[in-house]
């Protein structure tokens, strides 16, 4: 009798536990180099956690301060992070960019010290962020930082100021098209179909980036329309995020082919060494619109 109670009260206990655990919002934080990495590659996927209740972080290690053809300085930067805090309204998520220059930003022991207690205070399931073959230096060095700090969230003497975490996170990598020394490999795709319109809406929370710096920058400045409207459904097609057989043949592991042959537009990422090592199982529990 005590025997079956025991067992009886274990199984209790496990399912609720279960139960409580699928309840707790996730808590996931984009780590870019600059203030719209984080929503170029991910601001869609970021979009569908905000929507089903998770919560989600982006920071950017940079202060954006010379990413911009006239303007400069802490009056661009002062911008920049107006910007970010539209983007934060527009997808329902905490936005924070931290007060490092633009275009000069290295591995260092403060920055990665910082790195360590932002993830922590968010208490992170998933840390997202770019690789190190990237053609931006920000770019690989926040990949750096990043990765320097993905075994010491978990080490008590280290940044010892804030609370460690009990678990290590799952650490990822945004998608690039970068080939060497190794191309990018997706493990992870998450279809966006749903919330693409409002993706291009947070990007055109940047307006000093899109419509000023990246044409010029990019020879292509003659080509934004004036007219608000037609703006947005231009950065819609330079931005598209369509499927293409590579991700298509992801997207059918996830979501079976019939779903997959309906998706238009999808984020994707890729599994870093470091960090918690994720089961497929692990993968459906953090991305739970995967399987709505």
């Amino acid at each position: 009798m005590k025997t079956k109670l025991l067992i009886t009260l274990i199984c209790y206990l496990f399912t609720l536990h279960f139960i409580i655990a699928q309840n707790t919002p996730l808590q996931i934080i984009m780590i870019g180099a600059h203030p719209d990495d984080c929503d170029i590659k991910g601001g869609g996927t970021a979009a569908l956690f905000a929507e089903m209740g998770h919560h989600v972080k982006f920071i950017s290690v940079t202060n954006g301060d010379a990413g911009h053809m006239e303007q400069g300085g802490g009056m661009l930067a002062k911008r920049r992070v107006a910007e970010t805090q539209e983007v934060a309204k527009r997808l329902g998520i905490t936005y924070e960019v931290l007060d490092n220059h633009d275009g000069e930003l290295l591995a260092t022991l403060p920055i990665r010290l910082e790195i360590i207690r932002k993830i922590r205070e968010w208490k992170a399931d998933v840390v997202i962020s770019h690789r190190t073959n990237d053609y931006h230096p920000d770019h690989r060095y926040t990949a750096i930082l990043v990765q320097d700090a993905a075994y010491l969230v978990g080490v008590p003497n280290i940044a010892a100021d804030t609370p460690p975490l009990s678990k290590n996170p799952v650490f990822l990598y945004f998608q690039d098209n970068f080939q060497k020394p190794y191309p990018f490999q997706a493990d992870i795709a998450i279809d966006i179909t749903s919330v693409m319109d409002r993706k291009i809406y947070a990007l055109d929370a940047h307006e000093s980036q899109f419509y000023e710096w990246l044409p010029w920058i990019g020879r292509y400045a003659d080509q934004v329309p004036e007219d608000k409207e037609a703006r947005i459904e231009w950065l819609k097609e330079k931005r598209l995020s369509a499927v293409n057989p590579n991700s298509l043949q992801v997207l059918e592991k996830w979501y079976g082919k019939e779903k997959a042959s309906n998706v238009q537009n999808v984020e994707l990422f890729e599994i870093c060494e470091y960090g918690t090592k994720p089961t497929d199982q692990d993968i459906r529990r953090f991305f739970p619109m995967i399987s709505r």
